[in-house]
């Protein structure tokens, strides 16, 4: 009788390994959960006739191996819109009855020669060898994330792969619709300050030196705010005496510059904990961003939980991807407070980074046992409640940048003309 390895989560939520007797792997799961466990992975162990390959053939299917996980180990991450079109098709044929491989292996024939394509040839190559789908993508973690594979894991054992994987379509689309929708929001305030930056600059560098000359040439003498404006116009086109880099140099530049140590900053914990922070304190955009996060980690959590994935892991895991180191620890205290037999709710009241609301409605889940439906019904709130701020958010940029572009054109306008009617009057 074949023998099963397996892991599983016990009734305290610790994790237990073992090996059981077994004519198949359904029945081996019966026997898991009838011992009081919640299988996280099963798999059959190898005959010792297996293992005694030849070492030609050993050294072939090694060499075959690295060939296809070569093309799996590209450089940066798989198009977040690649994959969630291949999950989306991968559900359709599991949903249609095609074998796993099968299906997997026509969807790496029809992708065009890229990362995507690298990652489903060597996820075909593993799966042929026996392994299972989500073992196989969590070897390639650039592609597919902790909570993929958690969400395929749980879908594999629960016999419903093909509802997980529409599941998490559906999650993916709704996630990527909603960055666009903010990212489409900032293109428009972005590209204005640029452009606005570039032709400042310009008028700093080569228009306002002009008009010095012209002033010391008719030696009038110059406004405070005409002299400010000389000053930064010397400084901008590097001219000052002792100046080795021109100004224009670090307004261009410092931009990007402020934006990559950014996201250096977030990668050290100390960093990301201090940036986090002041992001969700920041006015106008702090409330965007709890909203966001907001919108993010229920509907993760929801997700989790209707695919059938324990409580326990499942806070772990949308913890992990909350994008937010508050929202993390606050989601990390729930998850000791479920731990120990306590309420979901209590510990993130007492955070205090959700609304009342937010809270209530979660409460209401735990009593009634439909936490997962209440959890996205909070996230498709919060995403309507995000694009309301994101279009009150452009609304309001407009009309400031036009005041703040306006009245530095206007200042540049009154300190040229000041010393010019002092000239006129004195020609007259």
């Amino acid at each position: 009788m074949p023998t099963f390895a397996y892991q599983a989560l016990n009734a305290s939520g610790k994790t237990e390994k073992g090996t059981i007797e077994a004519a198949s792997s359904e029945e081996a799961l019966q026997r898991i959960k009838a011992q009081g466990y919640f299988p996280t992975s099963v798999q059959q162990q190898k005959d010792k006739k297996s293992k005694t390959q030849t070492g030609e053939e050993t050294a072939a299917a090694s060499k075959k191996k690295k060939k296809k996980a070569a093309g799996g180990m590209s450089f940066g991450r798989v198009n977040a819109k690649q994959l969630t079109l291949f999950t989306r098709q991968l559900s359709t044929l599991q949903d249609a009855g095609l074998p796993l491989l099968r299906s997997v292996q026509i969807l790496e024939s029809q992708e065009k020669p890229g990362k995507m394509k690298s990652v489903l040839m060597g996820v075909a190559e593993e799966v042929e060898g026996g392994n299972s789908l989500s073992e196989s993508m969590a070897k390639y973690p650039k592609a597919f994330d902790h909570l993929y594979v958690k969400m395929v894991n749980a879908g594999e054992i629960g016999g419903v792969l093909d509802l997980i994987l529409q599941r998490l379509a559906e999650f993916m689309e709704k996630s990527q619709r909603l960055k666009r929708k903010i990212k489409g929001a900032l293109v428009y305030p972005i590209v204005v300050i640029a452009i606005a930056v570039i032709i400042l600059t310009f008028i700093m560098v080569f228009i306002i030196p002009k008009f010095q000359e012209i002033f010391m040439d008719f030696e009038v003498e110059l406004p405070g705010l005409t002299l400010w404006l000389m000053n930064t116009s010397a400084w901008m086109a590097g001219t000052q005496a002792g100046q080795s880099i021109p100004g224009f140099v670090y307004v261009i530049f410092g931009g990007p510059a402020l934006w990559i140590g950014f996201k250096l900053l977030r990668k050290t914990p100390p960093g990301r904990a201090v940036v986090d922070v002041l992001l969700l304190w920041t006015p106008i955009f702090g409330k965007l961003i709890r909203k966001t996060t907001i919108a993010r980690f229920t509907r993760t959590l929801g997700t989790l939980i209707g695919a059938g994935v324990p409580i326990l892991e499942a806070v772990t895991i949308t913890a992990q991807t909350s994008g937010n180191y508050v929202y993390e620890k606050a989601l990390m205290k729930v998850h000791d407070s479920i731990r120990e037999g306590e309420s979901f709710a209590g510990p993130l009241r007492e955070s205090k980074t959700c609304d009342a609301i937010v809270v209530n409605m979660i409460d209401v889940g735990e009593e009634t046992g439909d936490m997962d439906a209440m959890l996205m019904k909070i996230a498709d709130n919060y995403d309507e409640e995000v694009d309301v701020a994101v279009e009150s958010l452009v609304s309001l940029l407009e009309p400031l940048m036009v005041v703040v572009l306006g009245g530095m054109v206007g200042t540049i306008v009154v300190a040229m003309f000041l010393p010019m009617v002092e000239m006129i009057e004195s020609l007259n």
